[in-house]
Order: structure tokens, then sequence, then C-alpha cells
């Protein structure tokens, strides 16, 4: 009998949770199979079987274990079925709406929604108004117990069939929630806005991107231009590349460019290592590697730790303008948004352009507003003329065709 135990998905992870269960109590697994899916407080990743057997499981979904804990145990000396094994079918559990009979026809008189005096008096107490509880007494009195033990109802119910559900947040999502508390709790966060013209940007990819998809089979977005222009405002403004360690500021001399990508368990925040010294090509296989491995569940730990400074693109969802909230212990993250065209002044003449806003949320502590601001007009810079500044006057050269 093996008893398999919990692996450590990372140096600082002391606990995972059982996320779900992929096979059965009793079912057959062939070895390297996947049996369950874990959660961390930074990654979901799967569990695969060590060994071939009938296996036993010995945690509950939702059940937070610690590493080295055994979660199942594998009969090797099992012999494998014939014609192989389904799983078990689960049997479903009879819902709460089965179970109950259909309420009785309510009556409305003038008791509806009066409170009883000794409820009255324990309503007072408690700051409640009538339209807060739920009465069950006879016409919707509203009687003592209701008090006590209802829970307040939300507004007048235009309908009977209303419902609710209750679920437990992932390790992750809870971590993740966490992060985002400390990051407006223990920093000094700002953010300045400033707004980019993606015409250039449009007239490149119109003009080469059936090439580049062609000789390097993947397509030219818009994050290789914004990732190589916030590089090329790192180099300018080398304090937004820096973080806070205690009563020291820590400057990198590398790039490590955190992408936020939305996947099945919520946001995961996987890091392109040294963007600095990617190409447009090189930037736009590792952001497709990543989101692909992030939406497939299939991100490890290290992809996603280590980053120096992040990029969000709430664009995608049709955000026109947010405030992004700093990634910890990072100073500075850059939010995209949507495109859309707008009137815009061009040599004293209206015209029409593709405008987006752009955002970089900053932590004042160690950032001052010259260098947040001449940040952002940096990278308005590059994206509004990248042939000069991103691409050195040679196009085919920098897209490698």
């Amino acid at each position: 009998m093996l008893e398999m135990k919990v692996p450590s998905p990372g140096e600082s992870i002391t606990e995972v949770e059982i996320a779900q269960w992929l096979v059965a109590d009793g079912d057959y697994v062939e070895k390297d199979q996947a049996i369950a899916e874990v959660d961390s407080d930074k990654a979901t990743l799967e569990l695969p079987a060590e060994a071939s057997g009938i296996i036993t499981l010995k945690a509950e979904e939702g059940d937070a274990v610690a590493v080295g804990q055994v979660v199942c145990l594998i009969d090797t000396d099992a012999a494998r079925p014939e014609g192989g094994s389904a799983p078990k079918a689960a049997t479903p559990a009879p819902t709460a709406a089965a179970t109950t009979a259909a309420a009785p026809e309510k009556t409305v008189s003038y008791a509806t929604g009066t409170p009883s005096p000794s409820a009255k008096k324990l309503m007072d107490e408690k700051g409640l108004s009538a339209d807060q509880i739920q009465g069950t007494g006879r016409d919707g009195r509203i009687l003592k117990e209701d008090v006590i033990k209802g829970a307040p109802a939300m507004g007048s119910a235009a309908s009977e069939n209303r419902g609710s559900s209750r679920q437990k947040l992932s390790m992750l999502r809870r971590k993740v929630a966490e992060r985002l508390v400390s990051a407006k709790n223990e920093t000094a966060m700002l953010t300045t806005f400033n707004e980019v013209d993606m015409s250039a940007i449009f007239t490149l990819r119109n003009e080469y991107k059936d090439a580049f998809k062609a000789k390097h089979d993947v397509g030219l977005g818009f994050m290789s231009f914004f990732t190589l222009a916030v590089v090329r405002a790192l180099d300018l403004f080398p304090d937004v590349n820096s973080m806070i360690d205690g009563d020291y500021k820590v400057t990198y001399d590398y790039k490590d460019i955190s992408i936020a990508v939305s996947g099945p368990k919520g946001l995961m925040v996987p890091v392109i290592r040294n963007a600095e010294e990617l190409s447009f090509r090189g930037v736009e296989a590792e952001v497709k590697r990543l989101a692909l491995r992030a939406r497939d569940g299939q991100i490890t730990v290290d992809e996603m730790t280590g980053g120096t400074f992040t990029i969000s693109n709430g664009g995608v969802f049709g955000s026109m303008l947010s405030t992004p909230i700093i990634n910890p212990p990072q100073s500075g993250i850059l939010g995209m948004h949507n495109i859309v065209d707008r009137p815009v002044v061009k040599n004293g003449a209206v015209a029409i352009a593709p405008i987006m806003y752009v955002a970089l949320s900053y932590d004042h502590r160690i950032i001052d507003g010259r260098e947040s601001v001449g940040f952002l007009v940096a990278v308005k810079e590059a994206l509004e003329d990248p042939i000069q500044h991103l691409m050195h006057g040679d196009v085919k050269k920098a897209l490698e065709l």
C-alpha cells in the first residue's frame, strides 16, 4: 500500500487545500494520472498519482492539508480491471428546493410587516427597521423570534423564486484578496493617467501582422508593444523598478514583467523573465505560453513569483478607465484599457483617432511625482512612435521578418 503525501509546491508554502478530486474513492488509477487539484496561496496545481492501483481517499474536498500529510492510499497490488475502470457516478444529493413544500399563499393585512411589542423593543435595540425583517407571524406579523434568528430581508421580493448560494473561496483567491487589501492599507498608492494615440501601432499591425504570424506562428498583439515600452521607461526611470525592503530601497537592473491574466481560479500574474532581452517575437511567444498555462491551471509557483513591475489589461473586458492596484512588493503597475475612436487635435485640426487611456498606480513612498509622470509620458512616447523608440528605425529587423 503506497501512502501519497502532499508534495511541497514551493519553498514558503506549508499548507494546501484540496480543491477537487478528479477520481472517486475506489477507482483504479494509472501512474502519473492527475488525481486531484490542490490550491496553494500562490497557484492551483495538479496532483499526479505516484503509482498504478486502486485509490482510497483520505481527505475531503475543501480540506486544508499540511505539506507532507497523507491524502490518499494506492493499493499497488490490486489488479487492473478488465476493459479499464469507469469512474463511479456520484449520487446527487437532494436539493433543498426538492424537499421544501410549497409556501402557502400569503394574506396582506394591517399586521403585515408590523412588529409585536417585544419584537419592536428588540428591533430598537438592534437599530433595525421593519423592512429589514421578514415576518413569519400571522399575516406576516414580525415576531420576536424573527428578529433574533431571521436574516434581514433585502428589499421587497418581486418573486418567490429567489435564492442564494454560499461557496468557500479558494486558498488562492483568499490570498489574492489579502494581498490586495494589504496593498491598499500598507502603501501610499497614487494613480496618474494619460492617453495614447494608437494610430501608429494600428498601422504597423495592419501592415505586418500576417507576415509576422506566418513566420513566427504567433500573433503580433499589443502586449509586445506595451512590454517593450515599459522596459524602455524603466531604463529611463529606474525608481519605478524598485521595491522597499524595510529601511532600504532595492533597485533591479533586470526587468521581470508580471502580466495579469484571468484564469479559471481567479487572477493569475505570471512573469516574463528578463523582458529587456526579448524581441517582439520573444515577448509575444512568452505571453501566449504563460496565458495558456494559466488558463489551463498548469502555471507553477516559480512562474508567478519575482516580478519587478506589472502590466494589467482591463481593456480586454471593455474597461475604459480604472485605478489598478499595486502587486506587492512591487512599486508600480500599468493599467491598459479599451481602445475607442475619439476626436483629437492634430496639426491644429480635429481628427478621429484610436485612443487608449493608460494609468500608472505607484507607491509614493519610493516613487515621486516626477518619476511617475515621466515614466507614463515615456510609455506614451514609445507607443505613439514605436518605429523610432522601440524599433530603432528598422521595422523588419525589429520584427525579425
